[in-house]
């Protein structure tokens, strides 16, 4: 008998250590703020966060007590983590209410973090998306459940992305669509299921960018479309089937932009057009592209592009 008691006091301690350091506190109501190791043992084995979830520590290196975690009410924003290798301990959450932030330009990014592979599971964003600021990024395979957001999808200012793969699954944008400062990004491949972008399409100062090719399923822009600032960006094909601009259209220091060819399928332009500082690109491509307008611009800026050399300017085109 005496054997038996001490096994049964025994197990119910293991029963007990289990009970204790399983997923069993339910959720964490509120905001909660991360910012020192400690802190990832406090949110341990809470299965969700009703209000934002923010993880903003310069010091931790790992956040895998947090894997009991499966959703965040509102918004999860990662940001100024300089020794975190990687998200080990996010790969339960499968949805984020609000905004998913991968860096920003608020708390900067992250300095050390490789690639988002924790993030796989999750499968519904109900506001933007935003991968900023993270130099060693290479890739977003991570990303590759979410096929929209509530709102913006935002990927800026990542050094080492090369590609856009992991946002495959996106077929619309009901915010903006900004793709800038990314340094190694040679095409946007990856986004080509994209149809519709609900307001803004921004494409601006990615440096090795050659092409658009990745945006051929987007018919229409509902603001402003700009593309500025790209060094190596030769044409505009990939843009050949949007027919409409909601608001702005703006083509702006490409340097070797040498014509307006992937824009043969826009017959409106609701309010500005503006194109100039595109040094290889003749004046006359853009009397062309406002004679195939049917809506459109209420002003218009044409200036310090090629000096046109292909035929006369017409009267009225600037």
């Amino acid at each position: 008998m005496r054997y038996l008691l001490l096994a049964v006091l025994v197990c119910g301690a293991c029963s007990d250590d289990t009970e204790s350091a399983g997923c069993n506190k339910g959720e964490f109501d509120g905001d909660f703020w991360l910012g020192t190791q400690s802190a990832v043992e406090t949110l341990a084995g809470y299965t969700s966060v009703t209000g934002d979830l923010t993880i903003n520590c310069p010091l931790c290196t790992d956040l895998s007590e947090l894997n009991c975690l499966t959703s965040v009410g509102r918004d999860l924003v990662v940001g100024g983590n300089h020794t975190l290798a990687n998200l080990n301990g996010l790969g339960t959450i499968t949805s984020v209410g609000g905004c998913l932030q991968i860096g920003s330009s608020l708390l900067e990014g992250n300095d050390t973090i490789t690639n988002l592979d924790e993030l796989s599971a999750i499968t519904s964003v109900g506001g933007g998306l935003a991968v900023q600021y993270n130099d060693a990024l290479t890739n977003l395979n991570g990303l590759s459940g979410i096929a929209s957001t509530g709102d913006y999808l935002s990927i800026v200012g990542n050094d080492s992305l090369t590609n856009m793969d992991g946002l495959s699954a996106f077929t619309e944008v009901s915010g903006g669509l900004r793709i800038m400062e990314n340094g190694a990004i040679v095409s946007l491949e990856g986004l080509n299921d994209i149809t519709s972008v609900g307001r803004y399409l921004h494409i601006i100062n990615n440096a090795a960018l050659t092409d658009l090719d990745g945006l051929s399923g987007i018919s229409s822009v509902g603001g402003s479309l700009e593309v500025e600032g790209n060094a190596v960006l030769g044409s505009l094909g990939g843009l050949g089937n949007i027919t409409s601009v909601g608001e702005d259209l703006i083509i702006d220091g490409n340097t070797v932009l040498h014509d307006l060819d992937g824009l043969g399928g826009l017959t409106s332009v609701t309010e500005d057009l503006e194109i100039q500082d595109n040094e290889a690109l003749p004046d006359c491509q853009v009397c062309a592209l406002l004679d195939q307008l049917t809506t459109g611009p209420i002003d218009i800026d044409v200036k310090d592009n090629l000096d046109d050399t292909c035929t006369p300017v017409p009267d009225g085109c600037p």
